[in-house]
């Protein structure tokens, strides 16, 4: 999430908690003071000597100083030392190769902290950076990046113009954030089409709701969870209760494109699903010691079948709930094999204003299988049709007779899925495929131009929507399972 959003964990550290931080921006680094002159130096910068262990002999670290002192006094323009301190932790971080871990700097963590407030402004999308890109973890539900139509897996390759090239998640967030009603354009590579997508979103304030509920048929209430921020456990008890009020019998758990969130929203979670005192996961540090962390009695359980839908924007806390009611509950996982994230962070604020996070622990599922980088498979695959994966169109662009294009391509697969015949799905617009823009405008209330472009894109796009919405495979065979479970 951005989160841009960046992962809402931060949480007041308490004995013997763990926090799970939002997955994209989750990241720290190894702080050391020393006693010499020069590391004083470094620990006045920080401005928190308290922090860290105190080490009367680090002579490893005589190479560092003395190539800081020689660029000190000898470079031939007046040096940033705070910059450069910067600059070293930043290269000590970056070395460990944990997309995970990360130092800000003050105005980065300013960022950061805005992001994970009660709200936001900004597209609303989950990202981290992963083997060298900027990678969508997940769009926010409702937000101007899920109605733009980006999806996980999906590459940002430039902000406005601005190669994202080598930039961390913490960097990327700052240039993808801004204030409601501006546009940043986005250039997209989305994995498995060889053009890049140049994606306009309009900004906005992205709502801090998570839980939404619906009841479907027969009983059966849907709800969907979109994070784990700190009001969580409460919104889903109070939709939950009104489920009941409205004769749920069956409960479906969406946790799709959840990105993450907070450790112990995780845990009171999969509490209302378990019974008392079972293992929701365990958590291994660098020596292989192990804790586990249990269930505590609910009565706000539902008590009602369960069935959870995951997909492969699922991810950190959304699988610790999934894999703790498949293994120490009855619940039936349904849809797609999750993210994969399957370790721990922990954040330090320096009274700088900088910030240090790294990651400290594994976390297993209750029978002890680490998901990292391999997600949590479900019982039952199913996948979203075919269109559900159909690539962006730019408003901006005009599709019009004898144009040829991959996103012409897209658009004529669109109105074939809608039920528009455009008479070849090549990506060759003929005057088949502009009869059945007409058709499409018409019904739309639009102008009938035959030409796709602005108005008429857009709304092609939320159409789609719509009919992925109604056509949801994952969820039809949600309900479907559950029917059998109440019938039982």
């Amino acid at each position: 999430m951005e989160n841009e959003n960046v992962n809402k964990e931060t949480q007041e550290q308490k004995p013997g908690f763990i926090r799970i931080k939002r997955f994209h921006f989750i990241m720290l680094l190894f702080f050391i003071v020393f006693t010499s002159a020069g590391i004083t130096t470094v620990a006045l910068a920080f401005g928190d000597e308290k922090a860290v262990t105190v080490a009367a002999d680090r002579s490893e670290f005589d190479k560092l100083f003395a190539a800081f002192d020689t660029l000190k006094n000898n470079y031939y323009e007046e040096v940033d030392k705070e910059k450069m301190i910067n600059g070293a932790i930043n290269g000590m971080v970056e070395s460990l190769n944990d997309p995970y871990s990360d130092y800000m700097d003050s105005k980065e963590a300013k960022g950061f902290h805005e992001s994970i407030s009660s709200s936001f402004e900004g597209i609303g999308a989950e990202i981290q950076e992963q083997d060298g890109y900027i990678t969508i973890v997940s769009p926010i539900k409702d937000s101007p990046a899920e109605k733009a139509g980006l999806k996980p897996n999906d590459k940002v390759i430039s902000v406005d113009g601005k190669s994202l090239q080598g930039m961390s998640a913490t960097e990327a967030v700052l240039l993808i954030r801004g204030e409601k009603g501006t546009t940043v354009q986005l250039t997209i590579q989305r994995p498995g089409v060889e053009e890049q997508m140049e994606v306009p979103i309009v900004r906005d304030t992205i709502p801090i709701e998570t839980v939404y509920g619906e009841m479907l048929e027969d009983g059966i209430a849907k709800v969907q969870i979109t994070s784990f921020s700190e009001s969580t456990s409460k919104e889903l008890l109070s939709t939950l209760q009104d489920m009941k009020n409205q004769g749920m019998k069956g409960l479906i758990l969406d946790l799709r494109q959840n990105p993450g969130g907070l450790l112990d929203q995780a845990i009171t979670i999969s509490s209302l699903f378990l019974p008392d005192n079972e293992v929701v996961l365990q958590v291994e540090d660098r020596d292989g010691n192990k804790q586990e962390m249990r269930s505590s009695t609910s009565k706000d359980n539902p008590d009602v079948p369960l069935v959870v839908v995951i997909d492969k924007g699922s991810a950190s806390a959304s699988e610790i709930l999934a894999g703790a009611v498949k293994e120490s509950g009855n619940a039936t996982l349904v849809g797609e094999t999750s993210f994969g994230k399957g370790t721990v962070q922990k954040a330090q604020d320096f009274s700088d204003g900088s910030n240090l996070k790294f990651t400290t622990e594994k976390w297993l599922t209750p029978k002890g299988n680490w998901i990292h980088k391999k997600g949590i498979k479900p019982d039952i695959e199913v996948s979203l049709p075919e269109y559900a994966s159909l690539t962006l169109l730019n408003p901006a662009t005009e599709l019009k007779l004898s144009s040829s294009s991959s996103e012409v391509k897209n658009a004529q697969q669109m109105l074939s899925a809608l039920g528009y015949d455009p008479g070849r799905v090549d990506g060759y617009f003929d005057e088949t495929t502009e009869s059945a823009v007409k058709a499409f405008q018409t019904e739309k209330g639009l102008e009938a131009t035959g030409v796709l472009t602005g108005d008429s894109t857009t709304a092609l796009m939320e159409a789609l929507r719509e009919q992925i919405k109604a056509n949801d495979t994952q969820i039809l065979k949600a309900v479907e399972i559950l029917k059998g479970k109440i019938a039982q």
